[in-house]
């Protein structure tokens, strides 16, 4: 904590992710609602080639990338960054003590220690596990779910079976390696088949429906794979669910809550949510929150994501997207996001706040948990001594 009382906060962003720009967008509006009367702000970008810049250099990578560096003041409150005369770019990752010491290997690029790291990295190197890992080792306070729990909800394969054991719906799938389908395509064809035609071809570990194809018959499964194992290694063919699709937020650590349901509702132009009809398409998408709905199936889709939510060990937040039919009778869980978009047209924020929740005080709030959840860490005993 600084000398006037401000907690300092980290903010990562960036990242060698496909969902790059999106992390960006999200740190902007992370940063633009922040209460400078509680915190002081340290920005630290990644750039698409995994170099770290702290303060200063991390504002140009976000002024370089994102020209209109005016959202940084979007929110109701504005964002005040001071430089610091030994800011310079970091050109690698940081050694774990680094962060926790307030410095970097060229010594002393980070004015004062961090209380805490609020990581806005979308997708792979960020949501998945690798940079909780790092900050586990620095001993900082961060945002989120922790090592496993960001490991299972980027990876899909995993995320549902633990799913459907926790008796959580999740629709038909069969999950593929790369090397099997160089191998023979065959398997793949009887899959698919097996779920009918039209399916969903999605890398296995990759977010904001990057690499996602619909399928519409057998003779274009071999270009939807092909796309999609340009991201993973594994890419997974589900059945579909056509109807509608919901989103529910949940905040929290052991005794996690709901926010109201929203709808996402996919304009004509486009067969499903894809990346464009979210980020490129401004006619795309649009959302109704809170969900036109009977009251008793928003009450349960609010249970079902708090439970998907424990069943995958989260902490701090996630969005739980839905899938149902037209008539509401089937309903499964598609996804869980361990760090969802804060960008101005992101559910997650905007969920909360028709929960009653401001994303300043949403904000708030996720730090705290991440204080709390360090805390209760802290007591954790890592060394044995025998009773004498």
């Amino acid at each position: 904590m600084t000398s006037n009382g401000k907690i300092r906060v980290g903010v990562l962003f960036g990242g060698r992710s496909g969902e790059h720009e999106i992390s960006l967008r999200s740190a902007l509006s992370v940063m633009s609602a922040m209460d400078p009367k509680r915190y002081e702000i340290v920005p630290i970008g990644i750039d698409r080639g995994g170099r770290w810049y702290l303060e200063d250099d991390a504002l140009k990578l976000l002024a370089d990338t994102t020209p209109d560096l005016k959202a940084l003041s979007a929110g109701d409150n504005p964002v005040t960054l001071l430089p610091h005369p030994n800011n310079r770019a970091l050109v690698r990752a940081p050694a774990p003590g680094d962060l926790a010491r307030g410095a970097n290997s060229t010594g002393g690029a980070i004015s004062e220690p961090l209380d805490v790291i609020f990581p806005v990295l979308h997708g792979t190197f960020g949501e998945d596990g690798t940079v909780q890992g790092l900050l586990e080792l620095t001993g900082i306070p961060y945002v989120g779910a922790g090592v496993l729990g960001s490991a299972i909800g980027m990876d899909k394969d995993v995320q549902k079976r633990l799913l459907r054991d926790a008796k959580v719906p999740v629709v038909r799938y069969h999950a593929i390696l790369r090397a099997e389908w160089e191998a023979t395509h065959a398997p793949a064809r009887r899959l698919a088949r097996d779920l009918g035609y039209p399916v969903f071809v999605k890398p296995n570990a990759a977010g904001s429906s990057i690499g996602i194809s619909k399928v519409k018959c057998a003779a274009d499964l071999d270009a939807a794979l092909e796309d999609a194992f340009q991201y993973d290694r594994k890419a997974l063919i589900e059945a579909p669910c056509s109807g509608r699709e919901f989103e529910v937020a949940v905040l929290g650590n052991d005794r996690p809550e709901a926010s109201v349901a929203g709808e996402v509702i996919v304009g004509a132009a486009h067969d499903f949510y894809s990346y464009e009809s979210k980020y490129v398409d401004p006619e795309g998408a649009a959302t109704r929150i809170p969900a036109e709905v009977p009251r008793a199936l928003m009450k349960r889709l609010g249970a079902i994501a708090v439970r998907a939510f424990k069943a995958l060990s989260l902490n701090g937040m996630a969005r739980v997207d839905f899938l149902a039919d037209r008539r509401l009778r089937r309903i499964y869980v598609n996804e869980v996001n361990t760090i969802p978009g804060f960008t101005s047209i992101s559910m997650y924020p905007k969920l909360w706040e028709a929960s009653g929740l401001p994303v300043t005080k949403l904000i708030d709030r996720l730090i705290e948990l991440a204080l709390d959840a360090r805390r209760e860490r802290d007591q954790l005993k890592f060394t044995y001594r025998p009773k004498s």
